[in-house]
């Protein structure tokens, strides 16, 4: 069902999932190191939730955005078949970029890390070379949640269901992306990173309060390339091929989610 709000209140009400999901960065840690969830079984059951979405929810919506900048342009520009590509071009440099600065982390992490991983047998070495290749990766996610909570008030419009499933999908793959750099860089991302990509999500939600996502053209392009990035990081993150895992907590979190999404898709019609 969708919600006719203002651009006000639905940005008022975008609060509430930023602030959620800033706490879910913050307590990351702590709930991977929960006792009665092992980690492997959360990675697996979030990681099934986040396939479901990016299949059933992601996708659709940029071919419904690549819709909306062709009516857009309707009037500036003669529908064709490369200009019905655009908002996939755009998808696909956000997945680009993002694979490039994890190649470039995990490049200088074998580079730095001796055999082993660990210096004389003590703790992690910090897999992160040069401070510029830590800060332009840190710099790529803190800009990844700035475009989620910026575009949140969006989801809260077509509807409060749809933003909860969101806010859920992303919360659970925050969790695993905060692994992904912790053992990236282990020291740096420790002392601050996490903090930074906190408040991030505080930033992109004030950035829709000063400046409310209302152009149709620039809504459709900032999903797509934020469509682009999470289609990387959900399949980088969380169908590992090198973690243990297990298909039947993948396969539940995807019927489950799958399952919700649809009972709301229908709700909503």
């Amino acid at each position: 069902m969708e919600i006719e709000l203002n651009a006000a209140q639905s940005v008022g009400i975008a609060a509430v999932p930023a602030l959620v999901l800033t706490g879910l960065h913050l307590a990351a840690p702590r709930i991977r190191s929960l006792p009665l969830v092992p980690e492997h079984y959360l990675g697996s059951f979030a990681g099934g939730l986040a396939v479901a979405y990016v299949f059933l929810h992601l996708l659709p919506e940029i071919a419904a955005g690549n819709e909306a900048i062709g009516e857009a342009l309707t009037d500036i520009l003669e529908p064709t078949p490369l200009l019905e590509l655009a908002i996939f071009f755009v998808a696909l440099a956000g997945f680009t970029v993002f694979y490039g600065l994890e190649r470039l982390a995990a490049a200088h992490g074998e580079r730095d890390r001796p055999a082993g991983g660990r210096p004389n047998g003590d703790a992690p070495v910090d897999a992160s070379g040069p401070a510029g290749v830590y800060w332009l990766h840190l710099g790529s996610f803190m800009v990844y949640n700035g475009l989620i909570t910026y575009t949140m008030a969006l989801r809260v419009r077509t509807g409060l269901l749809f933003a909860l499933l969101f806010t859920v999908a992303m919360g659970l793959h925050f969790v695993l992306t905060d692994r992904s750099l912790q053992e990236h860089y282990p020291r740096r991302f420790g002392r601050h990173g996490r903090v930074l990509l906190a408040a991030s999500l505080i930033v992109g939600w004030a950035l829709s309060v000063a400046f409310a996502p209302t152009s149709t053209l620039l809504v459709a392009l900032l999903t797509a390339l934020l469509g682009g990035s999470v289609l990387l990081n959900v399949f980088k993150e969380e169908v590992p091929t090198n973690r243990t895992s297990s298909f039947g907590w993948f396969a539940v979190g995807l019927v489950l989610y799958s399952l919700l999404l649809a009972l709301v898709t229908a709700v909503s019609e």
